[in-house]
């Protein structure tokens, strides 16, 4: 017997444990079936589960349960990424706890010491995607560090060089001057403070008294600037361009050129131009040959391509100096205070610096056309389609790609140097010292590029790299390409392009058929959650208070296609309170002999509601199959939600409820089998969305079952079954009763009363379904008694359904004036409340002081005390009427 109360807590681990060693997730069961694959984007081996993790995860497990239960032969692959910088920060820290660092042991030694730290911390994040269920095929699980995986980083490496794909150059860098290394744009966090903006006036060469003023937020950047720019249209400059200015504090004489990256709008339209430490003023330096000068060490500080003044000095000392030595060359036009953007890294914290060194790129703009023609052309579609263009415009506009990164922790560049700087580059050092004799004879010695990869390099490979490639395994020809890649809007560059140019180039085809691009989750008041608003989200929190089913569901429910989801705890309690209702049906099923549905052919039923129940468990389950095909994950769970809910619950539940009761043996027959078949289909339809109460019950409702429900049929064909005439009959019962109990809530009727009901107008079908459905209508809408009426009675509500009018006499049963003057005071004070709360939307100095959260929460009792204005405007006319 089923527990009197659902608790998640009894069920949810048992039923994963079960799964797991039983090879429910496994691939390859139904190799005579059709392939589906997901890959699952690698979280960070060092991560732990946020909420923007359990929507992803739940997305793709809901495709992974409903194509299994579809009978495909279905491969979740899972898999962690090594997370270079994260990794060897957590291990940094605890070196550093211990008094040590990485240098003190040297590379080898601290690699070691992050392998151990993996072996022994590095599984936090899968433990926790099983504790909502993610059905991965864990057997399988990749590392993006482990062998298999990193002879194929090298190769790729490898190959793509020999091609002239991979090369090293010197170009602009996001570096971090704390970790001393590169940093991807996705690492680097932009911050608005606030600032200054200093103008300074640089003395134009020849004209003495004259200056060009520019402007700038950085001063100490001015010891490498290399020319000043103004805009070729730029009418105050004409006479100035191709002339020079001397740049105050080193005397060198530098170009006035003209540029439209010159903006005349804005400052006095003339820029400084540094090219070695600003991204724009790269491209400027390039497109007029201007030289790049260095001023910054690795650590910020200036080096010694600066005066002797500022040399050593950190770049903020440097700014300090720089500005009053301009004061006292009465070089400074002005200083304003500015907010500003300024970027810092998200691990390190520091500001990062635009800084010119030797690097490894990819060519990404030659391996960009294969995928902008592969989405073109369909080959991958993004869902929301409108995602499309913002590929498209990454793509179109794609520099060269940054690989490398100074850490220890990685994929090791697999590039040999010659004493010469001649470079080799093999996937074993004993080609490298192959090609090294080749090329330049004799006994040399050569010394490893120390830097790594960026892990966004390796995690290109994941769609073909996790299914054995470079072998041509079973898996390989059979998974790849994938079927669809779930994921977050912000990597739809760093991440998902990157895996279309490498599938493209390697496997000759799309790493996967669709992209879909999930919503952002935001708190219930719509804000980005933050650590600084105290506004997080843990979702394992929620799922061991509510369940992991009702934190599944909820994500599910709120995941609408280009828009972001507003998640709320009471959500998490509604759908866990729709988990107990769940609960609730299956007890009444088993209590009332309503279990077995085996050799039911829904086809034979006879009883219009048990026609009616099989008809909408066609339609729900051709509305949720379709909604899923559709990504439309909201409208699925909601479907279902409706379902079990309205239809299911609070309605055959309540109608069968006399035949189960009564001494009809063969309609009570009937009814319980319908009753357990409705109940087996919606556990069906419902477990990609809430797995383990699907599971407990249809365990527990089918003793005699010898299969799980993860490896059930999907409800399919039937179509057939739906009886439309069926239908009519109880939509118009269940749109009568549900009338009927509006007004009586509308007009405050004590429950325990039982008012008469008088029909004008009806007609033979209605006067027929009267008769046919007299005990339940009086049961359900609290009736003494049903009859027609030759004209309307007074006293009484009137309310319409179809062609017939109904009428309720109350004037016997409740004090009409006393119901009116009630009505009309709750009118009255809730449009106070709306008039108070438009005083404050409407007033500038609280919209503009008031947190966003309360303005919000404002606007939404508003539209609240609105709403429930009307409605009971609306029962008021009907008293009216009735007086």
């Amino acid at each position: 017997m089923l527990d009197k109360t659902y608790d998640p807590r009894a069920i949810e681990a048992k039923w994963y444990q079960h799964w797991e060693e039983t090879g429910a997730f496994d691939c390859g069961r139904r190799l005579d079936a059709e392939p589906y694959c997901i890959v699952l984007p690698p979280p960070n081996v060092t991560g732990s589960l946020h909420i923007g993790h359990a929507l992803d995860h739940t997305i793709q497990d809901i495709l992974i349960r409903f194509e299994r239960l579809r009978g495909k032969d279905v491969l979740w692959q899972p898999g962690t990424d090594h997370a270079g910088i994260a990794t060897q920060m957590v291990v940094e820290r605890q070196l550093d706890a211990e008094g040590i660092s990485r240098r003190d042991l040297g590379r080898a030694a601290f690699v070691e010491r992050v392998w151990k730290w993996k072996a022994e911390s590095g599984g936090t994040i899968t433990r926790q995607m099983r504790r909502l269920g993610a059905s991965c095929d864990w057997r399988r699980e990749r590392f993006t560090m482990d062998d298999g995986f990193s002879a194929a980083v090298l190769k790729v490496f490898v190959e793509l060089h020999r091609k002239g794909l991979i090369y090293r150059d010197k170009r602009l860098v996001n570096w971090d001057p704390k970790l001393k290394t590169a940093i991807s744009d996705l690492e680097v966090e932009q911050r608005e403070v606030d600032g200054h903006f200093w103008h300074f006036k640089y003395p134009v060469d020849g004209e003495p008294g004259r200056y060009i003023v520019v402007a700038t937020t950085r001063p100490e950047t001015m010891l490498g600037d290399t020319a000043v720019a103004v805009h070729p249209s730029d009418e105050r400059y004409q006479d100035l361009i191709g002339k020079y200015v001397l740049l105050p504090l080193t005397g060198r004489r530098i170009p006035i050129v003209a540029d439209e990256h010159a903006d005349p709008e804005q400052g006095s339209g003339a820029v400084k131009i540094t090219p070695a430490h600003d991204f724009n003023d790269f491209e400027v330096g390039k497109r007029h040959n201007l030289a790049q000068i260095n001023i910054f060490d690795d650590e910020a500080r200036v080096n010694d391509n600066a005066p002797v003044a500022y040399r050593g000095l950190d770049r903020y000392d440097a700014r300090k100096k720089v500005v009053a030595d301009l004061e006292a060359l009465r070089l400074v036009d002005k200083i304003e205070p500015r907010l500003h953007t300024v970027p810092y890294g998200d691990r390190s914290g520091v500001v990062i610096e635009p800084w010119l060194t030797d690097q490894w790129y990819v060519d990404a703009k030659t391996l960009a056309q294969e995928a902008i023609a592969a989405v073109e052309d369909g080959d991958t579609a993004f869902v929301p389609k409108t995602w499309e263009k913002t590929f498209f415009e990454w793509m179109r506009n794609i520099q060269p790609w940054c690989v490398s990164r100074q850490l220890w922790w990685g994929h090791q560049i697999p590039a040999w140097y010659a004493p010469n700087n001649t470079v080799f580059v093999a996937e074993t050092e004993d080609e490298a010292y192959a090609q090294a004799r080749a090329k330049l004879g004799g006994d040399i010695k050569l010394s490893r590029d120390e830097d790594v990869l960026d892990t966004w390099f390796s995690s290109a490979l994941w769609p073909f790299g996790t299914l054995g490639w470079p072998e041509a395994t079973a898996e390989l020809a059979r998974y790849y390409p994938t079927n669809v890649l779930v994921t977050s809007f912000d990597i739809i560059f760093f991440w998902v392009a990157r895996m279309m140019m490498d599938g493209l180039h390697f496997m000759k085809d799309v790493p996967f058929k669709t992209v879909y691009i999930h919503a952002l989750v935001r708190d219930e008041h719509g804000q980005k959650m933050s650590k600084s608003k105290g506004n997080i989200i843990d979702p394992l929190e929620f799922a061991d208070k509510y369940g992991a089913d009702a934190l599944r569901f909820t994500l599910a429910a709120l995941e609408t296609q280009g828009r972001d989801m507003k998640l709320a705890e009471k959500r998490v309690e509604g759908y866990r309170n729709f988990a107990t209702k769940l609960w609730n049906a299956a007890r009444f099923c088993e209590m009332n002999g309503a279990t077995d549905a085996s050799g039911f052919d829904p086809s034979k039923a006879k009883l219009t509601v048990n026609r009616w129940i099989i008809s909408e468990v066609a339609r729900t389950a051709s509305q949720v199959t379709q909604a899923l095909e559709a990504f439309r994950f909201s409208d699925a769970s909601l479907a279902i939600y409706d379902f079990i809910w309205g239809t299911y619950c609070d309605w055959y539940v309540e109608l069968i409820k006399p035949l189960l009761m009564g001494a009809d043996a063969a309609a009570k027959a009937e009814t319980q089998q319908t009753a357990a078949w409705a109940m087996d289909r919606m556990l069906t339809l419902l477990h990609p969305f809430m797995p383990f109460v699907t599971e407990e019950l249809w365990h527990a409702l089918g003793a005699k079952r010898d299969n799980d429900l993860i490896l059930s049929s999907w409800p399919t064909g039937y179509d057939t079954l739906i009886d439309n005439d069926a239908c009519a009959e109880l939509q118009w019962l269940i749109k009568l009763i549900t009338e009927i109990r509006s007004v009586r809530a509308e007009m405050n009727v004590p429950p325990a009363a039982k008012a008469k009901l008088l029909v004008q107008g009806a007609s033979a079908l209605t006067r027929q379904r009267l008769l046919t459905h007299d005990d339940v209508l009086k049961r359900l809408a609290r009736l003494e008694s049903i009859a027609a009426a030759d004209a309307a009675p007074k006293g009484a509500v009137q309310l319409v359904v179809d062609e017939a009018s109904f009428f309720l006499p109350l004037a016997d049963i409740i004090d009409i004036a006393q119901e009116q003057a009630r009505l009309q005071k709750t009118i009255e004070k809730l449009h106070a409340e709306i008039k108070a709360i438009d005083g404050r939307l409407n007033n500038p100095n609280f919209t503009a002081k008031a947190p966003e959260a309360v303005v919000l929460e404002n606007r939404a009792k508003r539209d609240e005390a609105a709403e429930a204005a009307a409605k009971l405007t609306v029962a008021l006319k009907r008293l009216e009427a009735v007086g």
